[in-house]
């Protein structure tokens, strides 16, 4: 690791920025203005009606998986009974007609993203019945972005065969490490053959872009053991990659406590296996964008951030954003003309909200203008590391936040616009979580 990059930073600081780990940095939680019931969401999606020309993007949970994995932060539910996932999938039906009971039948998407749990734990007929209630209540045309997410364990030729026949022209796999001390310590195996085979099978079927997710600060982790995951990964060659960093907090989520914390990597550690990442990628054709992922040159994702024209929603980065994004399924976290939502996380509270006729919203959050302001500055630092100050008129405080981190060289303030440093885009999660209206949230799904 370059020593220049990290020296003098406190370890205090490392800690309190690495604290921040949820994917949907960028959105504010509810606070104030929060409120319990689905009346504004349901005005929400009266008001987008009016407006036939907006486009909508769609987030669908499935939160079905075989085994927990140890180190898993979302929101699942473990079943070997298929007629559980049936029962969810009438309910998702119904939370559908509820939708196009207010917004209308027909809307196009430019965005449709299956994630969880694990969506490709469905049966072919689940998912082939997923889909057929999917385009009979939206629009999904051949430019719309459709991407899921996939357990490579679970992905067979025949199964790639049939998403890829479904409309998906993405997939991402969930490998997280490949080293075996890794693998064992957090309950998920994956060999690096099955892997290679899977990515490969997944070429040959067709699929537009092969993503490949995985996790710095894992138990067992080491800066020699995750360099060579690194290298088979790059071998293995995927379109695009997305490094998160592992956060432990087992009182919230009591699996981790199978996890030993004396086998966790420091937060120095930490830092050096994401440098270890970083450089590994970018001296092999990639661009890191962001905070998070790892695209190959050329990419769209790349070309949008030398653009500027990048965004960030909370299924990550994007260059096809809209204005409005639709949740379904438990947990599920939305955006409609300018309010924030999040479905119940419980399968049973969301069951009996959509069996009574409501909206299953478990919390919902309208911006108010200076919200509006943050969200646009808080964009700008995670799509293109710096903010015009113009931008921050209004928001004395998030300013002045803003400039202290000058202090500890994350960022350099010049008269007209804040500029992230290189020290500070490993940083950059957490530089922008500290000006959202409260921390007290989480969007893993």
């Amino acid at each position: 690791m370059t020593a220049a990059l990290f020296a003098n930073l406190p370890r205090e600081l490392i800690e309190r920025f690495d604290q921040v780990t949820s994917d949907a940095v960028g959105i504010p939680p509810p606070a104030g203005g929060q409120w319990h019931t689905s009346t504004h969401y349901a005005e929400s999606l009266s008001a987008v009606a009016g407006r036939p020309e907006e486009a909508v993007a769609l987030y669908v949970h499935l939160p079905f998986c075989p085994v927990r994995c140890l180190y898993c932060a979302c929101h699942t539910t473990i079943t070997h009974d298929g007629s559980k996932i049936d029962r969810y999938l009438d309910t998702l039906e119904r939370e559908m007609d509820l939708v196009i009971e207010r917004l209308g039948r027909g809307r196009p998407l430019t965005q449709l993203h299956l994630g969880g749990g694990t969506p490709n734990y469905l049966t072919d007929c689940q998912l082939i019945r997923l889909m057929e209630m999917l385009v009979h209540h939206f629009s999904v045309g051949t430019d719309t972005a459709t991407n899921i997410e996939c357990n490579p364990r679970c992905a067979s030729a025949g199964q790639l065969e049939l998403l890829k026949g479904l409309g998906f022209k993405g997939v991402s796999f969930g490998i997280q490490d490949l080293d075996a001390r890794v693998q064992h310590a957090i309950g998920r195996v994956n060999s690096v053959s099955l892997v290679r085979d899977v990515c490969a099978t997944a070429r040959d079927t067709g699929f537009a872009c092969i993503s490949l997710d995985l996790i710095y600060g894992l138990p067992n982790q080491t800066l020699q053991g995750f360099e060579s995951t690194l290298e088979r990964i790059i071998e293995i060659n995927p379109d695009r990659v997305r490094l998160f960093s592992y956060a432990h907090y087992p009182t919230t989520r009591p699996h981790q406590y199978a996890i030993d914390t004396a086998s966790l990597p420091s937060p120095e550690e930490k830092i050096a296996l994401l440098h270890g990442a970083v450089r590994a990628f970018t001296e092999s054709g990639y661009s890191w964008i962001g905070m998070d992922s790892f695209v190959r040159n050329g990419d769209e994702l790349a070309d949008a951030q030398a653009a500027g024209t990048l965004r960030h929603t909370c299924m990550g980065y994007t260059c096809t954003p809209t204005q409005h994004l639709l949740p379904f399924g438990t947990s599920s976290l939305g955006e409609v003309d300018g309010i924030y939502v999040q479905n119940e996380a419980s399968a049973d509270a969301w069951r009996k909200a959509i069996q009574a006729g409501h909206f299953p919203i478990l919390w919902g959050y309208q911006l108010s203008d200076d919200d509006q302001r943050r969200h646009r500055a808080i964009q700008q630092l995670l799509c293109n590391l710096e903010v015009p100050v113009s931008l921050l008129d209004g928001l004395a405080a998030d300013y002045e936040r803003l400039v202290r981190c000058a202090e500890h060289g994350l960022v350099k303030v010049s008269a007209d616009r804040i500029k992230v440093t290189p020290r500070g885009r490993y940083f950059l999660r957490g530089l922008c979580a500290q000006h959202e209206l409260s921390l007290g949230w989480s969007n893993n799904h």
